[in-house]
């Protein structure tokens, strides 16, 4: 990891509430330029009368593909570059996969990975332009792994992960890094006020009556950690914030180790003889 030794340049999504608004300020704390997109940019009021000119509030609903364009061009024009796009906007959809209806699980992608890749999009030009730049994608842990109840969210977020996968390799000789970060719960309000919820079926009734205990962590506690990923000279393409990884680790391995028990199996399927060798 490598010390931070010039000012950078941000463009935040989902700025009004829980990690958006948490990592705004601080960035602009320690003495960053900010341009953070809101429904409500008044929400960000307070933080232009202490920043000024450091914090430029732009109204946004990401799943305008357009306005998405036009925010980052006019943060671009604004700080005079891009250096790191952080793609923070995005809410949870609870109910079991029969539970979904049409609209829930289409606002669920347009949120969570449409307005993600826009932002992708709009803000590639500029950094092949300058010749670097950052793009991090919050994704969540539920990037890798699937809890029973929550599958439009996971959906999101998995397409998320392959996209950044497949960027990040399009893109590292243009001197861009791609990262996913992949919090663990934390206490930012993301169940009270960033989610929704299905309408029940009594069937998955148990889903919601057999709720798994987390061990929440404190939001501030990410901030350093967002630092030290972006000031990093080669920063990760994943990382964890908070406590996901044993448990992660464990899924893996299991799906490696099924992936084994079937290995004759898929190697039976790649040409007739082979199932008879």
């Amino acid at each position: 990891m490598t010390e931070r030794n010039s000012t950078k340049v941000w463009f935040v999504t989902g700025a009004s509430r829980g990690f958006g608004r948490l990592w705004t300020e601080a960035i602009l704390q320690r003495g960053d330029l900010v341009a953070a997109t809101a429904r409500d940019p008044h929400s960000l009021d307070d933080l232009v009368a202490t920043h000024g000119e450091a914090l430029l509030p732009l109204q946004l609903e990401v799943t305008d593909r357009n306005a998405v364009f036009d925010a980052l061009r006019r943060a671009a024009d604004r700080f005079g570059r891009l250096d790191i796009v952080l793609n923070n906007a995005g809410y949870g959809h609870f109910g079991a996969v029969e539970e979904l209806a049409e609209a829930e699980i289409r606002d669920q992608m347009e949120t969570n990975f449409f307005g993600a890749l826009w932002a992708l999009q709009a803000a590639l030009p500029i950094m092949r332009e300058q010749g670097g730049g950052h793009l991090v994608n919050v994704t969540s842990e539920g990037g890798v792994r699937a809890y029973a109840g929550i599958g439009a969210y996971h959906a999101s977020k998995w397409a998320l992960e392959g996209l950044s996968e497949s960027l990040a390799k399009e893109v590292r000789d243009l001197g861009i890094r791609v990262t996913n970060i992949e919090p663990g719960p934390y206490r930012t309000g993301w169940l009270e006020v960033g989610s929704r919820q299905s309408k029940p079926i009594a069937a998955y009734d148990r889903l919601r009556e057999d709720v798994d205990t987390f061990e929440v962590g404190d939001p501030v506690a990410t901030v350093p950690a967002l630092f030290a990923v972006v000031d990093a000279e080669e920063p990760p393409l994943r990382v964890f914030f908070g406590k996901p990884f044993e448990a992660v680790r464990a899924e893996h391995m299991a799906r490696i180790a099924e992936w084994e028990r079937w290995q004759d199996v898929a190697l039976s399927a790649f040409e007739p003889e082979a199932a008879v060798r």
